[in-house]
């Protein structure tokens, strides 16, 4: 990524220890890295060891004080689920049409999918497609239920999906740079508990080994990587 004049002004005076969450959410709400409204998102790294078997890092968290992203839902269901989908605000609803969309087009127009369990049967072929993009329905992230209607409202109110990838590190979503600093403090503060709930069982030790915080142009910021981020 080519850096601008904003980035390397911030960068001189950015915090080169790690600082309280509350002072690198001042910094970053002081420093703007683009003229756009940037989204604020907190970077781990959770070490290598995470990334062997079945260990690897996955969840969702609610923030209390929403994304402040639009978020595009696609509901795979019939019938009365799909109804309750579509009176919930999904933004696509549908089943054979949209699996062919998908499995045909390559199409992956929206933020976050949905389906029944009796959909899954047929959405499994859309894996190729949404798998990689991490987009495929999955039950340990409420994705696979038969309540579409709470799904598609825990998706547009704020509700957050995050996968560790290959090399041990996670990015989560945590709202947009004109938020208040209390609301993305309280937001970064729920983003830390849902990974810090998500380490597996097996681990031990230190589960997180560095946190960031940046917002999309900006600076990132190392921040005191405590059980609740205080």
């Amino acid at each position: 990524m080519k850096h601008g004049k904003k980035y390397f002004n911030a960068l001189k005076k950015a915090p080169k220890k790690e600082v309280s969450l509350e002072e690198a959410v001042k910094f970053i709400k002081a420093n703007a890295g683009a003229k756009f409204d940037e989204t604020v998102d907190v970077y781990f790294h959770l070490g290598k060891e995470l990334t062997k078997g079945d260990t690897a890092v996955r969840g969702t968290v609610k923030l209390p004080n929403g994304s402040g992203k639009k978020v595009r839902v696609a509901v795979f269901a019939g019938g009365e689920q799909a109804d309750a989908a579509k009176a919930a605000g999904a933004d696509f609803v549908g089943m054979a049409d949209l699996i062919e969309k998908v499995t045909k087009e390559g199409w992956c127009d929206f933020d976050v999918a949905i389906a029944t369990v009796e959909a899954m049967k047929e959405v499994r072929k859309c894996a190729r497609i949404l798998g990689p993009r991490g987009l495929m329905p999955n039950p340990k992230t409420g994705t696979v239920t038969d309540d579409t209607a709470t799904a598609v409202k825990e998706a547009k109110g704020g509700k957050v999906d995050f996968r560790m990838d290959k090399t041990g590190n996670l990015c989560v979503v945590a709202g947009k740079r004109s938020f208040e600093e209390k609301a993305l403090v309280e937001n970064i503060r729920a983003v830390v508990s849902a990974v810090n709930a998500a380490k597996p069982a097996t681990v031990k030790g230190t589960f997180i080994k560095s946190m960031t915080v940046s917002s999309t142009m900006g600076v990132g910021v190392p921040v005191i990587a405590t059980a609740d981020a205080e």
